[in-house]
């Protein structure tokens, strides 16, 4: 039982830590396009993002998409 609680509170800890590290570097959680699933070809074949309609060199350039703007 011991074991389980040195574990549990170590794992506890690391995930605290790995909290604060986020919080106190001001990171935002992004969204994701769902990598190649969500890249579609419309019929003049250019390629944008399924769920925000971003085009996809925008999409390499940001490095993803956060999800702003609705799909068109």
């Amino acid at each position: 039982m011991s074991v389980f609680l040195v574990t549990f509170v170590c794992f506890a800890v690391v995930i605290a830590a790995m909290a604060i590290g986020v919080a106190v570097t001001g990171r935002k959680i992004k969204g994701s396009c769902g990598g190649l699933n969500g890249i579609i070809t419309n019929e003049s074949g250019e390629q944008s993002c399924g769920v925000c309609g971003m085009p996809a060199e925008e999409l390499k350039a940001k490095g993803g998409c956060g999800e702003d703007k609705p799909a068109s």
